[in-house]
């Protein structure tokens, strides 16, 4: 079984169309047919449904396709681990990227660090929800992922590194009923209150809608939005109330503008509320559990050399921080 023809595959899998699938290739569409014949033969299988209107994958397709993703992934890797013998000096990093802050851990930082000490490994960056990336790391389609799931909603087979725990908190508009509180239950948002979430899929949104369950509520009418600063932004406005992570609203305070004392753990620093836009209000939500937890995931049976490395760097800035 040739490489090349596992990914010709891979490519018609994907675009479900010859000609673009030929483009995608660099090859000539007559000559991609071709190669996806031989491979036909050689599994002994027809793995494409092919009319004049639509391209489809058969049952025989539908079982390589994960496994010639993860053929691909290993020759990867093992290109990768002899790479690391010239001491990392080339090589590729397929990183995926939180949609949201990781409070605790700056990773602009930590690539602009990973890239300094290893400045021939290249980044190839996705930004999608966690349970995406999460998915893809388990088929093989990135090494790495920094991820807004809690240990327990990372996939099986799945090794995670917590690098940070955000507790979430309640924004409201000034004008509403629990506006004037410190903390506040779930629970206690009226019935007909409009939740406005985060991208279905992401980290957040699981974390948040864990919470309402956890409060014995539902979330309530809601409306999706792909920009936290936007979803605080709606709120401040009274188009509804959202849960977000704290880091996303408050900035860090100066420890000796704020000494411990002044400010107990139950409440959120005063001080700090500039961060938030005129009108919105920041409640403390009462759930120890609400936090939206992000984590680096990664296959240890699969860990390249070049994604090895940079758990290292994660870690060490973890530990800094």
């Amino acid at each position: 079984m040739d490489l090349r023809h596992l990914k010709y595959f891979l490519a018609v899998a994907e675009t479900r169309n010859f000609t673009q699938a030929a483009a995608s290739c660099y090859v000539a569409q007559s000559a991609l047919s071709q190669q996806i014949a031989r491979l036909e033969k050689d599994v002994g299988a027809q793995l494409f449904s092919r009319t004049s209107r639509s391209v489809r994958l058969t049952a025989a397709g539908e079982l390589l396709e994960p496994l010639a993703r993860r053929i691909l992934a290993d020759v990867d890797t093992a290109k990768a681990a002899l790479d690391a013998l010239s001491g990392l000096r080339r090589g590729r990093l397929r990183l995926g990227l939180v949609q949201t802050r990781a409070s605790s851990v700056d990773l602009v930082e930590v690539m602009a660090n990973y890239h300094a000490r290893y400045p021939g490994i290249d980044f190839h960056v996705t930004n999608a929800p966690s349970a995406e990336m999460a998915a893809a790391v388990l088929a093989g389609d990135l090494d790495i992922a920094i991820v807004g799931l809690s240990p327990r909603q990372i996939p099986d087979g799945l090794d995670h590194q917590v690098l940070a725990a955000d507790p979430l908190v309640l924004i409201v508009p000034a004008d509403h009923a629990l506006a004037d509180r410190e903390a506040v239950d779930l629970a206690d948002l009226p019935e007909s209150h409009q939740l406005i979430q985060f991208t279905r899929g992401s980290g957040l949104r699981r974390q948040v809608e864990a919470a309402f369950a956890r409060a014995g509520v539902e979330p309530g009418q809601h409306f999706q939005v792909g920009q936290i600063q936007d979803m605080i932004r709606l709120a401040a406005r009274g188009i509804g109330v959202t849960v977000v992570p704290r880091s996303s609203v408050f900035l860090d305070p100066v420890p000796d503008q704020n000494p411990p004392d002044q400010n107990p753990p139950d409440k959120i620093p005063p001080d700090t509320e500039d961060a938030l836009p005129y009108g919105a209000r920041a409640l403390r939500i009462a759930d120890e559990a609400a936090v939206h937890t992000i984590c680096a995931v990664h296959d240890s049976k699969r860990l390249a050399p070049a994604a090895a490395a940079f758990l290292e760097v994660v870690e060490r800035h973890a530990i800094r921080d």
